[in-house]
C-alpha cells in the first residue's frame, strides 16, 4: 500500500483527464439536444450583452445630460448660494484658476480636467410683449466647449463671441413665448451685488435649439465679464469642473485639493447637484443586476431541465459504468463537467456575439423621431450602447457559477438509483 500512495496525485490527474475527455465525447455525441442547449445559451448572453450596453447608454447619457446642464463632474460655490443664489454671494478665486488657465497647484492638471467660471442670477425678461422669469447666466462661450450644453449650441443668428459679449442668447421656447426673436432687443432685470434691481438692454444675438423645452424656457445667456460689470460684482457665482476620468477617486482627489485651497467654499459634484439624475443612475445599477439574475435563473431552470432529461435518458449508461467500477464521485464530476463546458461554450460565444452587435451600433440609435418623448426621461437624440468591462466579468463568473449550481440536481439523479438498478433504467 505505500508504494502506491505516491501514485494518487498522478491517478487523481489521470481520472480527470478521462472525465473531461468522457464529457467531450458525450457532448459531441448528443449534437442536436446539446446543440439546441448551445444556442439558447448563445442567444441568452448576446442578447444579455446587447441590453446591458443598451441600458448602460442610457445610465451614463443620463448622467453626461446632468454634467452638461451647466453642472460639471464638480462645482465651487459660495456658501449658501443654492438655497439663495443672489449677486451678493460670490467666489473669489486666484486669476490662474478664474481664467481656466492650468494650475498644478489646485490639483486640477490641464490633461485631467477643463473648468470655468460663470455669473448666475435670477432674473426676469421683458419683451416689447411679454415677460418671463429666466436664469440670467454670464459664461465664457469659449471656456464653455466640450464642458457644458452652453458651448456646442445649434442655434439661428450668431453665437456669443467672449466673455466680454454684451448681448444675449436665447432658447427657442423661450423666444416663442416672448415673442421675439434675433436682431430685437430685451431688457432684463435683475438684482445687483448691493441688492438693488438693475434693468439691463440687451440685443438678441441668437436663439438656441435644445433637445426638449426646459433648457430652452430656463436660461438666457450672455457674456461672464460684461455681467460682473452690470451687476457690480467682483468674484463670480460658481466654478465648474469637468474631468476626463470622472471616477470616485479622481473625484475625491479634486474635492481634498479644492477644498485645501479655497476653505470656506461649498463644494459639491454632480449627484448632489443633481439629485434626482443620481437617484435615477443608482436604480439602474439596480434594474441591471436584477435583470441580469432573472436571465441567469431562466437558464439555470432551463439548464436542468435539459440535463435531468439527459441523465433519464443515459441512467443504463451510467449504471454500467458504476457497474464496471467508476465511483459514484466521477459520475457525478462527469455530468457536472458535461454542463460546466457547454455552458462555458454557449457564455464565450454569446459574450462574443452581443459584444459584436455592440459593435455593429457602435455610431448610436438615431432617436430623433422621437425627441420629444426621449427629452422626458433624459435621454439624448443619439443613444450610444455602452460596454463595460466588469459587467463582462460580472455576466461570465455568475453564468458560470449558475450552471454549476443548476447540474448539481441533475448529477445527482445519475447516481441516486443503485447500479443494478440503473441498469433496468432507473426502476428498482
Amino acid at each position: 500500500m505505500s508504494s502506491a500512495e505516491p501514485l494518487g496525485p498522478a491517478l487523481r490527474g489521470m481520472a480527470l483527464s478521462l472525465l473531461l475527455r468522457l464529457a467531450w465525447r458525450n457532448l459531441l455525441r448528443h449534437r442536436r439536444r446539446n446543440g439546441l442547449l448551445l444556442a439558447a445559451v448563445m442567444v441568452g448572453m448576446a442578447a444579455t450583452v446587447l441590453s446591458n450596453a443598451l441600458v448602460r447608454g442610457y445610465q451614463f447619457d443620463l448622467r453626461d445630460d446632468a454634467v452638461d446642464n451647466l453642472n460639471g463632474h464638480m462645482k465651487v460655490l459660495p456658501p449658501g448660494w443654492l438655497d439663495d443664489p443672489r449677486a451678493a454671494l460670490q467666489v473669489n478665486l486666484p486669476p490662474a484658476l478664474r481664467a481656466g488657465a492650468p494650475n498644478p497647484e489646485m490639483g486640477l492638471i490641464a490633461e485631467g480636467a477643463i473648468w470655468t467660471t460663470r455669473i448666475r442670477v435670477p432674473a426676469v425678461v421683458l419683451s416689447e410683449r411679454e415677460t418671463r422669469g429666466v436664469e440670467l447666466v454670464g459664461i465664457d462661450p469659449v471656456a464653455e466647449q466640450g464642458l457644458s450644453f452652453a458651448g456646442d449650441l445649434e442655434r439661428s443668428g450668431e453665437g456669443l463671441t467672449d466673455a466680454g459679449d454684451a448681448r444675449v442668447l436665447l432658447g427657442r421656447a423661450l423666444a416663442d413665448a416672448l415673442e421675439t426673436d434675433v436682431g430685437r432687443r430685451v431688457v432684463i432685470v435683475a438684482q445687483d451685488a448691493a441688492g438693488a434691481s438693475v434693468e439691463m438692454g440687451f440685443r438678441v444675438v441668437g436663439v438656441f435649439d435644445e433637445p426638449g423645452r426646459v433648457r430652452e424656457l430656463a436660461y438666457a445667456l450672455t457674456g461672464r465679464d460684461r455681467l460682473a460689470v452690470q451687476l457690480g460684482m467682483t468674484g463670480v457665482s460658481e466654478l465648474s469642473v469637468r474631468f476626463i476620468d470622472p471616477s470616485a477617486d479622481h473625484l475625491a482627489h479634486a474635492r481634498a485639493a479644492l477644498t485645501a485651497a479655497l476653505p470656506g467654499a461649498d463644494i459639491r459634484d454632480w449627484r448632489t447637484l443633481d439629485p434626482l439624475a443620481s437617484g435615477m443612475f443608482d436604480i439602474i445599477d439596480a434594474v441591471l443586476y436584477v435583470w441580469l439574475v432573472i436571465v441567469l435563473v431562466a437558464l439555470g431552470f432551463g439548464l436542468v431541465n435539459t440535463l435531468a432529461s439527459a441523465v433519464i435518458e443515459r441512467m443504463r449508461e451510467f449504471g454500467l459504468l458504476r457497474a464496471l467500477g467508476m465511483r459514484a464521485r466521477y459520475v457525478l464530476a462527469q455530468v457536472v463537467l458535461e454542463s460546466v463546458l457547454v455552458t462555458l461554450l454557449g457564455v464565450v460565444l454569446g459574450i462574443g456575439g452581443g459584444i459584436a452587435l455592440v459593435g455593429l451600433l457602435h455610431e448610436g440609435i438615431d432617436l430623433s423621431a422621437w425627441s420629444s418623448a426621449t427629452a422626458l426621461i433624459g435621454i439624448g437624440n443619439l443613444l450610444v450602447p455602452r460596454v463595460l468591462p466588469a459587467d463582462i466579468l460580472l455576466v461570465f463568473v455568475a453564468a458560470l457559477i449558475f450552471a454549476l449550481v443548476g447540474s448539481i440536481y441533475p448529477a445527482w439523479r445519475a447516481v441516486a438509483p443503485a447500479p443494478l438498478a440503473a441498469l433496468h433504467g432507473g426502476r428498482t
